[in-house]
């Protein structure tokens, strides 16, 4: 007897596999597979199966054939046959593997023996399936074979795209300050120590932490995010350690905790400073010890995990004042990473600037050029207001304000109005005078335009009695424009306009 959905002799190769039900629609697409098999019956049954199935089938006779295909074309799997005339299913498998070590291969034989299996499996085989064998059986495994290749496909990828985007070259900044914090997280980062990321808000210090991480040892295994700060003291507890069912009303199963998942990897604990005294305890003897044990549990779990913490507060006045533990505090700055506020690397804002128009016009797919790069840039006086402006929010408000004028602009070159208002009230400009009440002789090109455009702005304001409508038509801009410009040159029009009347 043979199984469900196939006929013929075995011992002589003539397996016949029946197609399934004819009122069978084809499904999409599921991959495409190759058959390699000497026997026309065998490769225009497995052929009509599997596109039934919904995959896409090549088909070989012979091995040279079949490696010819595998040269001109990705396969989500190959059906290969064992015994084939001039080159045998065996010798191709092993020279297929010398240059392809994922592509799933089930070899496929009417004379299974369990030595031509080992051989088969040590050579490389996913699979050694002996004729006659069962349709639905096999549809199963070649299924779960191309699920589970993609699988691993995409977790190359996906780790692959996080090394890139966290790599150094990906940081941007060429300051001298920035070039030593890239400098000593290329000397840590193969590291086991604790690192300790300072820094104002919005400097990146989760940018460069992934960064340590995708640079490690580590970066095969997770990268675990945990902002203490968002949390409250128990869900935090919850969140770090775990907890089995029961452990708390609202425990209705086991979950384990960022530490666990984290293992072999790296954890990263954001606003490290607003851990309670409690979770102190827990989070030092877990760095100490190297275990911990989860909520509601008397099982220790030991783990081997890097910490990377970050904060924006003074965590030596935090010790001082006995808000933070000092035993905690010298457990987690091992090695202190400073990230300098971007005020005090103004020479690297130009370069943020242009990386943020080019990541945001790729996002909107707006003002690209043929090779996809961004065309969009700001006009002069709304560049220098942004290369004087403080930045207290740092990197994270620059890229925010870019993003807000990729998005806003209607040309090629952005404009002054399209920078939020914030921006434009701070942005006042107070040019240098001399005693005589002239430029300095040293005044930049910007100076020499904006105290020109200043004193034409004030000459049509008085000529207009100090009306900004009036003034507005005259100079041939819109009024809110306009508008913008008296703010940012710093002209007093309503102490004028009450004299001039």
């Amino acid at each position: 007897m043979f199984p469900s959905g196939v006929s013929g002799n075995p011992e002589s190769g003539g397996t016949r596999l029946m197609s399934p039900a004819r009122d069978r629609m084809p499904a999409p697409s599921k991959g495409r597979i190759l058959v390699v098999d000497d026997e026309a019956e065998i490769r225009e049954s497995l052929e009509a199966l599997l596109e039934l199935e919904g995959y896409q089938v090549d088909l070989a006779s012979n091995a040279a054939e079949g490696e010819r295909r595998l040269e001109s074309r990705v396969y989500d799997l190959v059906l290969l046959d064992l015994m084939m005339p001039e080159k045998s299913g065996m010798a191709m498998l092993r020279d297929v593997r010398e240059r392809d070590r994922q592509t799933p291969i089930f070899m496929i034989t009417a004379y299974g023996t369990l030595e031509a299996a080992v051989q088969a499996v040590k050579l490389g085989a996913n699979d050694y399936l002996a004729k006659p064998w069962d349709n639905e059986k096999l549809l199963i495994e070649i299924g779960r074979a191309i699920s589970g290749q993609r699988l691993i496909d995409e977790n190359a990828q996906l780790k692959r795209a996080l090394k890139q985007r966290y790599s150094f070259p990906n940081i941007v900044g060429k300051s001298d300050r920035m070039l030593r914090v890239l400098d000593l997280v290329s000397q840590v980062a193969a590291s086991r120590s604790t690192i300790l990321i300072t820094g104002e808000t919005g400097t990146g210090k989760e940018l460069i932490a992934k960064a340590i991480h995708a640079n490690s040892p580590r970066v095969e295994h997770a990268f675990v995010a945990v902002n203490s700060g968002s949390l409250p003291a128990d869900l935090l507890e919850s969140t770090l350690f775990g907890h089995v069912k029961g452990a708390f009303t609202s425990a209705i199963h086991n979950k384990k905790g960022a530490f666990e998942v984290a293992n072999k990897g790296t954890i990263f604990f954001d606003e490290v400073g607003t851990i309670g005294p409690e979770t102190q305890s827990k989070l030092l003897r877990v760095i100490q010890e190297k275990e911990f044990t989860p909520l509601g549990s008397n099982e220790v779990v030991k783990v081997d995990v890097r910490i990377l913490a970050a904060t924006n507060a003074d965590l030596r006045k935090m010790v001082e004042e006995k808000k933070f533990r000092e035993d905690l505090y010298y457990r987690l700055n091992v090695i202190n990473i400073n990230l300098p506020p971007l005020r005090d690397r103004r020479e690297d804002i130009p370069l943020l600037i242009q990386h943020f128009l080019e990541k945001f016009s790729k996002e909107n797919e707006k003002f690209l050029d043929a090779n996809g790069r961004s065309v969009l840039r700001f006009e002069a006086e709304a560049m220098q207001l942004l290369l004087d402006h403080t930045w207290p929010g740092n990197v994270r408000e620059l890229e925010n304000v870019v993003e807000r004028a990729v998005v806003l602009a209607a040309t090629q070159i952005i404009p002054l109005d399209v920078l939020p208002d914030y921006l434009l009230h701070a942005g006042g400009i107070r040019l240098r005078r001399s005693e005589n009440g002239a430029l300095p002789p040293d005044a930049s090109l910007f100076e020499i335009v904006a105290d020109f455009e200043r004193r034409t702005i004030m000459e049509q304001l008085e000529r207009c009695n100090w009306s900004q409508t009036e003034a507005a038509e005259a100079l041939r801009v819109p009024l809110s424009t306009l508008n913008q410009k008296i703010k940012r040159l710093n002209i007093d029009v309503k102490r004028r306009g009450e004299k001039a009347n």
